[in-house]
Formats: structure tokens, C-alpha cells, sequence
């Protein structure tokens, strides 16, 4: 985690409502050279805010200037976010107990499945939508990548963000879809008046970043319009650089997951071909060394953090054109490129007498090999991707009068998302190593001896997929007072909003730029709905007493009526009760859910029937003879699932104590029955055959016509056609069907703790704080599906406790922190290891103000993980788990303005 200024609570688990003026974390002003102003708290059920904050609409409410009622809001200002060093917006989310990547490197894959990350409070899981929803200041962000339709955070460059606003409670009742886990809203900067610029420059082992940003523009008063620039861009750390990442685990008491396909590789000479009583014999390339079997890692040469380059613009208009009439608008530019490596491809077959490289090792015709075209493709496999994104929201506020406000509002944005994820062509492999000349032969003992043009067919491969994703939103809100009562103003928020999403991909298996064979896919979706939120102040500061110096209640529901997946209502109600003026305690229940993605749903760019020619997948107690029988296997969308649902509450309590300035504590206590998640029936698991649960997603020994039923007019890849698949032979059809496309399976129930507690202190000499917060989990079961077996994944795989403790001070100009990230660790059902330890690291922070030689000038210096701690050891093909790091991670930055 990124190391926080001195002069406040830490940045990430820090509950506040809403801040106005300048946080406390800012007062030693070491980077703005601002004079300090303390944070302030504005309760939901405060009177009178200042005119500009009861303007303000915070996450998790409709209505303006309040706090939304019952809930925990986790907050990052601005300040914060300055000080973190963070590059990205996936960087700073890292950092927060609550979201499923925290104390991790937060990267995407390789393939077309999954390329960006996705926020995840609670970890609910997710398939190509998700169960936390992400806004940029309360609207949607269209989707990013091929197979998914979340939003990519990392397009929002840091410099221009306000503050994050984080609400780990459901959201649905506001926010329509995906609100399960939460709702993650970064706010812009809306003025902004003058020249800006910083840039940092970081290391660490085999790794460099440089990231900059300039912005411009000027404050006229009744307006504002600035433009921001960002680049960042960082180079890629691969296994072979770092210790921990491995797998042969034999020294630490563990598995050799080494590979075989190796470069040089192996061959196995097929004596049994001779007599089923002779042995076969392992030999090891280049030199044919018998009895020997060259292993090589295959974590080496792959990435750990990929090369990445983005570039960013962003912009924001405000115009006050009247009294009442307010004008608002923000626009988006982003492109991101991605290399990532992986290992470089195996090959294995069976190469005859017929080949004319064929080396006899004895009288048998035919030997097996198992090699890796490292020496003639490079260590490793490359994936290429770009991401184009851009968007606009434009806003108009109009006052009614009486406190009524009327804000009309519109949301559009456009991505191109290309994945291009290098491979081999397995076809012309295979067809290579049955070739009888010398021109179309492939070598196995010695590939880079084989015909330039055999191995270019071998090489001319790739897994490609595109997506252009479109979104576009129209919304009308209406928020005001209705009565005053004696605890204060009755507010009543009316909404109504169309929502329009659709999905246009390609994907194909095949040789570079050849799609003739590709899947493509054009799906689009519509959204109307309708929704309000009330507001009652039973007890205020004019009718409140002792034991009972405020109580409020609110109610909000929103109807989403789609027309795919049909209409949802969902309701939450909250309280806050205030015995003290000191101590408040909230809670609330709603229900949430997420509507399936269009790439999970009606998206056909990866439905298909994929052949296997082999059954790898045998129910126990079968003949092993089934292997060499075909397997049907349907994948892809499924139009018919429903939405993933969630019953949310939580209670808890803010506690100020007047009797300790500077003081602060809360805790809340969460509850989630998360149900009908969206994942894949257990195909690669003996699960499949064993848990009755799942016995309508297989068939054994398929007709024909059972088979062309089940697949229907989906394309068939492996296989010129099903009817191929039965010769007429009996036993040697297809052993199984299985429907591995995505279904309503499983459900998890959670719940746990989230606390806070900090202390900031001003003194002579500067400023003192201290802070510890973040989240423990009580219970977490799930079932992988409904009706199925429970498991407590808190004896298995999950971990209870993460945390960030920060201590730090500033003297003069000069400012420190240090902060210490805990990841808990946890229990693991494994041979070979029954517990897998916690990760901590410490990080620290300093800056010094150049106030005296050069006006709103810093500079800064960030350490991460400065004991240089390695994620802890997992028995896995990897060799690590629970968190990642860069290693320590030294980053020198200047920030000045004018």
C-alpha cells in the first residue's frame, strides 16, 4: 500500500460522511503549501450546511448535503490521494481493506477473458458483469474488454480526482445493477485555476515506472474549464526476477510442478509397441541422456506485472448560467496498452519412422515427445491489448425555489478493447510431425533445424478478440423539502432514467489476421427505471433531548424494468439514532442485485461446442479406456440466467468524543446472503459426477441425437461436425456432454466487522497522528450450488483480518508516516500444507515543502514494502499467494502549481 501523509487518519479504511474544507490529513501542508482546516463532519441530520456543500450529492443518497442514513461510507480525499503516490485508480483501491484486491498488484490477464481488474468489496465473485459497481461522480463508466462489460477504474487518472467515495453496503435501491458488494464512486475535481504539473520516477529490482501529469485552466468566478494530460507507464517484472515465484516447491517441502515441454525437451520411446511387457524409456534432450526427464519452469518467463503505457485526458466545464440554472460537464480520453508475457507454448505428440528426423532409439516405430519452442519463438508468449475509452456527461441543475432542485442529466461513452494473445497452432503442429519430408517435417530433437516455413505455419497463431462497448443514459432527479417538523426538513428525492448498453465482439481461434472462422456478436440491451428516496428527522437540535439528541429514518426503492432479463424492485431502509451529540449509531436493510452481463447473457462471441478428441474428464469407477473417446463440451453465454441476488444490512456506530479532540471511532457490523451467483458447472473436478446437484450438465454416452439437441445451432470447434464424432463403432463415440456455458449456481453468505479508529493532534511543533482500520470476517460459507454441500471457506482458503495501522507527524516543512498493511492469513486443505501465513508489509512516506526557495513546490518520497517482504508461500504451480508486491519499491516525485 501506498504510504499516506503524516497529518491525519490514514487514508484507507478512514470513515467520513463528507468533508468540508481541507482534511485533517492536509494541515501540515506539506504538499499544497495550504493553510490547515480541519476536516468536518456533516451528519445526515445536521441543519443549515453552507450553501455549496448542500449542493452536494454524496455516494449512497439521491438527496442533496446529507449523509445517506445507516451507512458506513469509506472515504479518500484529495489530499490523500496526492500523497499516495498511487499511478492509477486500481492502485488506490488496493489500498482499501474492504476491496477483494487489497495489498495485491492489481493486473488483468493475458486473455480475452478477463484483461482488466475489477473492484470487489466482499468478494462476491463475478462473471462479465460484477457485484460492486463503479461510478465517476455517480454515473456509470462503459465497459472495458472482450468477455466482460465492467468499467476499467485505471481510465480516471489520480490527479483529478477529488475524493473516493466508497459504500461497502448494498446499493440497488440507488443505483439499479450490480450494487451487491458496494458501490465505489470517484469524484472529479470541479474547478480549477492556474498550471499544474508533477512527475515521479520509481524503482525497484528489474522494475522502473515514470508517471506525470500536467493540468490547466482557469476559474472565471461563475465558471471554471480546465484540461488534464496523464501518462504513466512501467516496465514488467517476470518470474526468473523474483525468488518467490516458482514451481518446484521441493525445497520448501513442496511439489515440482515443473513442466516437461521443455526447451530442450523429451522423448519417450514406445518399447511397448513392441511388447506390452517391455517398459517405455524417458530419454532427455539434446544429448538422448536415458532415464532422465528435463523439467523447466514455466513461471520464468511469465509475467508477474506486465509493461504497461496509458495515456489519459480529462477535462471538466462548470458554468453558473444564472441564479438557477447551474451547467456541468465532464469528458474522458483513455488509451491503455499492455504487454504481457506468458510461458511460451508446449507441444507433445508421437512422431514414427515416417518422419524423416525420426531418430531410432531401438526397434520401435515410434517415440513421444514432449517439447517447448522456446529456442525458435523466444522465452515466451506475447499478449498485445489496447484499450480506447472515452466518454461525456454533461448536467444541468435547476433551483425550483423552496429548496426544490430539479438536475437533468446525461451519460455517454464508447470503448475499443483488442486482445491479441499469442499461441501456436497446435493443427499444423501435429500435421508437422507427421510429415514425411523434409520440407514439411517437423524436428522435435532439434526444432530450430526444421524448414523456416514449417515453423512460421506453427507460429502463425493467435487467440484474438475485439469488443466495442457503448453506453448512453438520460436522467431526471427531484429533490427537495416537503414539511418541516420539529426534527427538521422532511426531504423527498423522485427520479426517473433510461439506460441503453450494447456490445458488438469478435472472437477467433485462428492464424493471425485470418477470420474467416471468426464468432461474432452484436447484442444490446434497454433499461427504464423509476425510483425515490425519503427522508424523516424525527428528533433534530431543536426538539432533541438528553438520551435522545437525534433520530432520523430513510426509505429509498427503484424499479429497473430491462428488456432482457425482466423487471426487479428493490427497496433499503436506514436509521441513525444519536443518544449523544457525540455518538451516533446507524443501520440498514436492502436488497440488491446484479442484472447478468450482455456477455454472459445473449453475447454469443464465445458460444460454441468445443470438441475434445480425448475425455480427460472420466467419472470415477469407469474404464480408463474412455480417454480416447471424444468429449462435447457446450461453452459460452446463457440467455437464459437470472439475476445474481443479495439480501444486505448492517449496524453500527460513529463515536467523536467531545471529551478527546481529534478522536475517532466506528465500527459496523455487515451482513450479506449473496444468491443465484453466476459461474460454471465443475467440469475440470470429479465434483461433476459425484455432487447429484449437478447431474442435469453432463450426459454420458450421448446419442447423436441427444448431442445435436444439446447443441443446437451453436458452431462446433474441433470437429468438421458431430456426425464425425460417431464412427458407427460401438464405444466409440462421444463419453460425455457436459454444459460448462454460465448458470445460476451457488450462493455465499458472509459477514463481519469493519472498524476505524484515528487520532490527529495538533502540537508546537507540527502535528502527531495514528490511525488503525479495516475489516474482519466473522463467517463466510458458500455453496457452489444451491442445494449443495456448504463449505466454511474460512477453513479453507480465505482469510479473517486485513488492516492498516499508520503512525506519522510533521515538524516545520518536513512530513513522515509509516504505515503497516496486514494480510491475514489462513487455513488450506492441502497435502503437503495445512496453513498459508499472513502477508505485512511496512511503507513510508516523507515530503518536504520548497515553500522558501520555490512557491507551491514539494517534493516526495514514497518506500513500499521497505523490509522487501514476499508474498507468502503456497504449494501451487505459482509458489506464492495471499497478496503481491513489486519487492520495495523506492518512488521520487515533485509536485509545484502557478
Amino acid at each position: 500500500m501506498k504510504a499516506m501523509e503524516a497529518a491525519g487518519p490514514v487514508f484507507l479504511a478512514r470513515r467520513h460522511m463528507w468533508r468540508r474544507g481541507i482534511s485533517a490529513l492536509a494541515c501540515a501542508g506539506a504538499l499544497l503549501g495550504a493553510n490547515c482546516a480541519y476536516a468536518q463532519d456533516v451528519d445526515s441530520d445536521s441543519a443549515g450546511a453552507e450553501s455549496n456543500d448542500a449542493d452536494i450529492v454524496v455516494t449512497g443518497t439521491l438527496l442533496r448535503g446529507v449523509a445517506p442514513t445507516g451507512t458506513n461510507v469509506v472515504g479518500v480525499d484529495r489530499e490523500d490521494v496526492l500523497v499516495s503516490g498511487a499511478a492509477n485508480a486500481n492502485d488506490l483501491l488496493a489500498a482499501i481493506p474492504q476491496v477483494g484486491n487489497f495489498m495485491t498488484q492489481p493486473v488483468g490477464t493475458g486473455e480475452f477473458g478477463a484483461p482488466t481488474v475489477r473492484p470487489n468489496i466482499r468478494n462476491l465473485g463475478s462473471s462479465g458483469g460484477a457485484t460492486t459497481l463503479v461510478l465517476m461522480n455517480g454515473h456509470r463508466l462503459v465497459g472495458a474488454g472482450i468477455l466482460q462489460t465492467t468499467a476499467d477504474p485505471s481510465i480516471i487518472p489520480p490527479d483529478v480526482i477529488e475524493r473516493i467515495e466508497i459504500v461497502p453496503d448494498g446499493g440497488s435501491a440507488i443505483y439499479g445493477s450490480d450494487a451487491i458488494g458496494g458501490v465505489v464512486n470517484f469524484i472529479t475535481r470541479k474547478r480549477f485555476d492556474g498550471i499544474a504539473a508533477n512527475a515521479r520516477y520509481g524503482f525497484a529490482d528489474d522494475y522502473k515506472s515514470f508517471d506525470g501529469n500536467v493540468t490547466a485552466g482557469k476559474d472565471w468566478g461563475s465558471g471554471s474549464l480546465f484540461v488534464s494530460y496523464a501518462y504513466a507507464w512501467h516496465d514488467n517484472i517476470q518470474g526468473i526476477d523474483r525468488d518467490y515465484s516458482t514451481a518446484d516447491n521441493t525445497a520448501r517441502g513442496g511439489t515440482d510442478f515443473r513442466q516437461t515441454t521443455c526447451a530442450p525437451g523429451n522423448v519417450t520411446d514406445l518399447l511397448s509397441l513392441l511388447s506390452p511387457l517391455l517398459a517405455n524409456v524417458d530419454y532427455a534432450l539434446p544429448d538422448f541422456t536415458p532415464g532422465v526427464v528435463n523439467k523447466c519452469d514455466q513461471t520464468d518467463f511469465a509475467d508477474i506485472v506486465p509493461r504497461e503505457t496509458r495515456h489519459s485526458v480529462f477535462a471538466g466545464l462548470n458554468q453558473q448560467l444564472s441564479d438557477d440554472i447551474e451547467f456541468n460537464m465532464t469528458a474522458y480520453w483513455s488509451r491503455r496498452d499492455t504487454q504481457i508475457r506468458q510461458a511460451q507454448a508446449g507441444f507433445t505428440g508421437t512422431i514414427t519412422a515416417l518422419n524423416p528426423y525420426f531418430r531410432p532409439l531401438s526397434l520401435s516405430p515410434a517415440q513421444n515427445i514432449a517439447i517447448s519452442f522456446a529456442d525458435v519463438f523466444g522465452d515466451s508468449l506475447i499478449s498485445n491489448q489496447r484499450f480506447d475509452s472515452w466518454g461525456v456527461t454533461p448536467s444541468f441543475a435547476f433551483k425550483l425555489g423552496g429548496g426544490w432542485q430539479l438536475r437533468a442529466e446525461g451519460n455517454y461513452g464508447r470503448s475499443y478493447n483488442v486482445v491479441r494473445q499469442g499461441a501456436i497452432n497446435a493443427s499444423a503442429a501435429t500435421l508437422a510431425l507427421a510429415g514425411t519430408t523434409l520440407d514439411t517435417a517437423l524436428n522435435p530433437y532439434d526444432p530450430s533445424a526444421t524448414n523456416p516455413a514449417v515453423l512460421e505455419a506453427i507460429r502463425d497463431f493467435e487467440n484474438y478478440g475485439d469488443a466495442k462497448q457503448q453506453l448512453a443514459e438520460a436522467r431526471l432527479v427531484l429533490d427537495g423539502s416537503l414539511v418541516t417538523i420539529p426534527g427538521g426538513d422532511v426531504r423527498l428525492a423522485v427520479g426517473a432514467e433510461y439506460h441503453y448498453e450494447d456490445l458488438a465482439s469478435r472472437i477467433s481461434l485462428d492464424r493471425r489476421n485470418v477470420f474467416t472462422n471468426a464468432i461474432n456478436s452484436n447484442v444490446s440491451r434497454k433499461v427504464k427505471s423509476v425510483y425515490g428516496e425519503l427522508l424523516v428527522p424525527i428528533v433534530g437540535a431543536d426538539n432533541g433531548s438528553p438520551g435522545l439528541r437525534g433520530l432520523q429514518f430513510s426509505g429509498s426503492v427503484r424499479l429497473d424494468d430491462y428488456n432482457d432479463v425482466g423487471s426487479t424492485t428493490n427497496p433499503k431502509i436506514g436509521f441513525n439514532y444519536k443518544p449523544f451529540d457525540d455518538l451516533t449509531i446507524r443501520g440498514n436493510w436492502g436488497t440488491s442485485f446484479h442484472a447478468p452481463s450482455l456477455a454472459d447473457t445473449t453475447s454469443t462471441a464465445d458460444s460454441r461446442a468445443q470438441i475434445l478428441l480425448n475425455s480427460p474428464f472420466i467419472r470415477p469407477g469407469d474404464s480408463l479406456l474412455n480417454f480416447l473417446r471424444p468429449t462435447i463440451i457446450l461453452a459460452g453465454g446463457n440467455p437464459d440466467l437470472k439475476p445474481e441476488r443479495a439480501d444486505t444490512w448492517s449496524l453500527g456506530f460513529d463515536w467523536k468524543p467531545n471529551a478527546v479532540p481529534g478522536l475517532r471511532a466506528s465500527a459496523t457490523y455487515w451482513n450479506v446472503k449473496f444468491k443465484d451467483a453466476i459461474g460454471l458447472a465443475p467440469f475440470l473436478s470429479p465434483t461433476l459426477y459425484t455432487d447429484q446437484n449437478y447431474a442435469s450438465f453432463y450426459i454420458l454416452n450421448p446419442t447423436l441425437a441427444q448431442a445435436q439437441a444439446a447443441v443446437g445451432n451453436l458452431l462446433i470447434n474441433g470437429a468438421p461436425s458431430l456426425a464425425s464424432l460417431y464412427p458407427g463403432i460401438p464405444g466409440t463415440g462421444p463419453y460425455v456432454l457436459i454444459d460448462a456455458r454460465r448458470n445460476n449456481l451457488g450462493r455465499v453468505n458472509t459477514d463481519g466487522i469493519d472498524f476505524d479508529l484515528s487520532y490527529v493532534r495538533q502540537t508546537g511543533f507540527g502535528s502527531i497522528n495514528a490511525s488503525f482500520a479495516g475489516t474482519y470476517t466473522l463467517n463466510r460459507e458458500t455453496q457452489a450450488i444451491a442445494g449443495g454441500a456448504t463449505t466454511d471457506n474460512l477453513k479453507n482458503g480465505t482469510g479473517r483480518f486485513f488492516f492498516v495501522a499508520g503512525l506519522g507527524g510533521s515538524v516545520g516543512d518536513f512530513t513522515a508516516h509509516a504505515s503497516l498493511n496486514h494480510r491475514g492469513g489462513f487455513p488450506i486443505v492441502s497435502a503437503t500444507q495445512d496453513h498459508i501465513s499472513s502477508f505485512n508489509t511496512v511503507d513510508l512516506f516523507f515530503s518536504y515543502d520548497l515553500k522558501a526557495l520555490l512557491p507551491n513546490t514539494s517534493l516526495t518520497m514514497n518506500i513500499d514494502n521497505v523490509l522487501d517482504q514476499d508474498p507468502p508461500f503456497f504449494d501451487g504451480q505459482t509458489g506464492y499467494t495471499n497478496g503481491g508486491t513489486l519487492g520495495r519499491f523506492i518512488s521520487f516525485g515533485v509536485r509545484t502549481k502557478f
